[in-house]
């Protein structure tokens, strides 16, 4: 599928990406029973501490927190030495800014722990997250990872959402139900889910779940448990991927490897709407980019293993040569955004924004842009007479 319509390849000039290091393979060993959590951060002193204290106020005590600075400018080295002095629990390593996907592979590979715990520095734990999914791990051998939901909260704390992870992540929209993506499900221990106390049953979901992945992401990094085992077996985060999409090209890999569960609770709060978190909207054609290179990596290197329709599979390259050719357009690279948004539409006819991001990348930018300004004076003066 990925050859036969001669569709271009993801690379185009871009600037240039960090190259990927010769990483030594994970050693798959690790001091039992301890979770290492990897806390990358750049610039983040007005938040970091309330980050690295709930990692600290877990109600499973064996922890580490590995705080990478990735070349921070602000006060976070003196805070966290300040702060931190006496908590032989915490460890702090400064690096050249190189990406959170550089901080967090430095962060694996100081780690000792027999799980590895993500933890972004805008983030905040429930206090009981380690401890479920640490039992989870003991009770599920075949496990190699686990994530929750989250709740999202404004810069002040205040609730938007209870469960945010279906919200932020489209692909659920292909899977309405947990049913719909995993094989089996058990209950959180009843001492568990008392100290847990959501209005909800607290469902632990099991299963493969590599081909629902290869519609998008399911996981939200904050969020994951890994098992060092599972973690040897997958390897590091893309560096290339710099600040974009390295997140779902880790946690496809991880996907692959075997069997992972999902447990429905919302562990964390996720902050939203600070000005220095990276979207989609920022680096949007990097995000599109890793996510075609990605998918198109499996189909041409173990294609027997995704088991998707055939319309999802039409559906899954149109839509990604899609978001790439219209990130392209929005970068002014319009050659190459018709052969990525033509090759969208070889995949799947029926597509009215690819066809008209098409025609915009078609006809001479002077003539798009008089038709833009056209249309938003129009949409001014309608306005008010349909208000």
């Amino acid at each position: 599928m990925v050859d036969e319509k001669g569709c271009p390849p993801v690379m185009v000039s871009m600037p240039r990406a960090l190259k990927r290091k010769a990483y030594a393979r994970l050693d798959p060993q690790g001091i039992p029973g301890l979770v290492s959590v990897i806390v990358p951060t750049y610039n983040r002193a007005y938040c970091v501490t309330k980050s690295i204290d709930s990692a600290l106020a877990q109600t499973y005590p064996n922890i580490e927190v590995i705080i990478i600075d990735d070349g921070s400018s602000d006060n976070t080295r003196e805070l966290i030495e300040n702060t931190y002095a006496s908590e032989p629990r915490v460890r702090y390593v400064y690096q050249p800014n190189g990406g959170v996907a550089v901080a967090r592979n430095h962060g694996i590979r100081l780690s000792r722990g027999e799980f590895m715990a993500l933890l972004d520095s805008d983030d905040i734990w429930k206090p009981w997250k380690t401890e479920v999914q640490v039992q989870v791990f003991h009770e599920q051998l075949e496990v190699g990872m686990t994530w929750t939901d989250m709740e999202a909260v404004d810069p002040n704390g205040q609730l938007i959402a209870l469960r945010f992870l279906r919200t932020m992540y489209s692909t659920y929209q292909w899977f309405p139900t947990a049913d719909s993506l995993f094989t089996s499900v058990y209950m959180l221990p009843r001492e568990q889910a008392d100290r847990v106390g959501e209005n909800h049953l607290g469902q632990i979901h099991v299963g493969d779940i590599f081909s629902p992945m290869m519609m998008g992401n399911l996981v939200h990094t904050s969020t994951v448990m890994i098992r060092r085992t599972r973690l040897a077996q997958v390897g590091y985060f893309p560096e290339n991927l710099r600040n974009a999409g390295e997140d779902y090209d880790f946690h496809l890999r991880t996907c692959h490897a075997g069997p992972v569960a999902f447990v429905d609770v919302s562990s964390i709060y996720y902050r939203v709407g600070w000005h220095d978190q990276i979207t989609v909207k920022d680096f949007n054609f990097f995000f599109a980019r890793g996510y075609l290179k990605s998918v198109r990596g499996y189909l041409l290197s173990d294609p027997d293993r995704i088991q998707l329709s055939p319309s999802m599979m039409q559906t899954l390259m149109a839509q990604a040569h899609e978001w790439v050719g219209s990130a392209l357009f929005r970068l002014g690279k319009r050659r190459p955004a018709r052969r990525f948004l033509v090759c969208s539409l070889e995949y799947q006819f029926w597509q009215p924004r690819a066809y008209l991001t098409l025609f915009r990348a078609s006809v001479p930018k002077k003539i798009d842009d008089m038709l833009l300004n056209a249309y938003r004076l129009a949409k001014r003066l309608v306005r008010p007479a349909t208000a």
